[in-house]
């Protein structure tokens, strides 16, 4: 092939790329415009501190944004270690055989594993099986699972991702796999963890079907006060809300779908944020 031609093969593929970047920015500004403008005069501090009714223009999400609060600081609780451990220890220690191979295309396979399969597996080991009933802690431990293989290949690859000489220059000076792995590995491979969790709760605050198949409440007149409670989420609140016919109830969705992309926007606003501050600091 001609340099001309792979010129000419270039300039096209840069100007497909260009056509899909502003396709895709174009559809979600055309989404957020819809929304904004069904929904955004609706959002109010009444919206956000009153319970659900069956008059919508009394309608609130009080109770599922604290459901929605409850079970993603639950999830991270639950996920977050164990995700963690299991990056570390697959990349760090593991040696590389085939049980080690089995269980990376395992987790490799879970990360595209449909949602609601989560929700079945949720609603036969918690809900039944640990008798844990609808509970917070029930949904949180089935989000858990869900996020939990998207935590550790993203783990790992920051893992990796760290050049090989950093660990030798730290065994060369006499120190041991941990010292090398917690003070040299982990603190160069933060910023990209910090990337991994948020995609992981991106994708955790919008999941709906896996709350629903273990039984998660769609109309909550209360605040959950442990991990025990019944609980609703801000997800279900708005796929109630959107299934009615009722166009008061299809503005009400608009308003809580608004809610819940400025919660997810706060909450990576400050993952983005704790990436770039240590990202300086290493």
């Amino acid at each position: 092939m001609s340099f001309a031609a792979r010129r000419r093969r270039d300039r096209a593929f840069r100007v497909f790329c260009r056509v899909c970047a502003w396709s895709s920015f174009a559809v979600l500004a055309v989404l957020l415009g819809d929304l904004l403008w069904r929904g955004a005069a609706h959002v109010s501090w009444d919206f956000l501190t009153s319970f659900p009714s069956r008059m919508p223009e009394r309608a609130g999400i009080k109770a599922a944004l604290a459901g929605s609060l409850w079970l993603m600081v639950l999830t991270m609780l639950v996920a977050t270690p164990v995700g963690f451990a299991s990056a570390i220890y697959l990349e760090e220690y593991s040696r590389r055989g085939r049980l080690s191979t089995f269980i990376e295309i395992n987790i490799a396979n879970l990360a595209g594993v449909p949602s609601i399969i989560y929700g079945i597996l949720g609603l036969a080991l918690f809900v039944r099986g640990m008798a844990l009933g609808r509970s917070l802690i029930a949904g949180a431990l089935t989000m858990a699972l869900l996020i939990l293989p998207v935590i550790i290949i993203a783990a790992r690859e920051a893992i990796r991702a760290v050049p090989p000489s950093h660990r030798e220059a730290s065994y060369a000076l006499g120190a041991t796999r941990w010292q090398t792995t917690s003070r040299v590995v982990l603190p160069a491979a933060l910023p990209g963890i910090l990337t991994g969790y948020i995609l992981a709760t991106s994708r955790a605050i919008g999941e709906t079907a896996p709350l629903i198949l273990i039984g998660a409440l769609s109309y909550v007149a209360f605040v959950p006060r442990g991990p025990m409670d019944s609980f609703t989420a801000l997800p279900i609140q708005v796929f109630n809300w959107a299934s009615r016919p009722q166009t008061a109830f299809q503005t009400n969705a608009a308003a809580g779908i608004l809610v819940l992309l400025a919660v997810l926007f706060v909450l990576n606003s400050v993952a983005i944020w704790m990436r770039q501050r240590w990202r300086r600091e290493v």
